[in-house]
């Protein structure tokens, strides 16, 4: 079983930036086996939507809306990956999550980033 830690949300200004942590634990063995992970995120009243995945070699997807913006990245360890947010807008106000997926998913807690105007 792999244990997801999110951290460092937080509240921020439009054009600020801030940068998620999600640390996995557990095995070794369960660790080098995630085949993918990612950030999700979810505001009030909305659904629960990817943000960008990177897969176990370092291929990348994102969310156009945050194309350009964000870049997630696995740590040297392969045990965490981050995700780098610049030019934060009030629309990216949401619960951030990380899952990570074995041959199935586990999900975070969350971590709150609000972005006033």
């Amino acid at each position: 079983q792999v244990q997801l830690v999110e951290s460092g949300g937080g509240l921020v200004q439009a054009g600020g930036s801030l940068r998620l942590s999600c640390a996995a634990s557990g095995s070794i063995m369960s660790i080098l086996s995630i085949k993918s992970m990612g950030w999700y995120r979810q505001a009030p009243g909305k659904q629960r939507e990817l943000v960008a995945g990177i897969t176990s070699t370092d291929s990348t997807n994102y969310a156009d809306s945050v194309k350009g913006r964000f870049t997630i990245a696995r740590g040297s360890a392969k045990n965490t990956v981050y995700l780098q947010m610049n030019s934060l807008r009030p629309e990216d106000t949401a619960v951030y999550y990380c899952r990570a997926t074995i041959s199935g998913s586990y999900w975070g807690q969350g971590t709150q980033v609000t972005v006033s105007s």
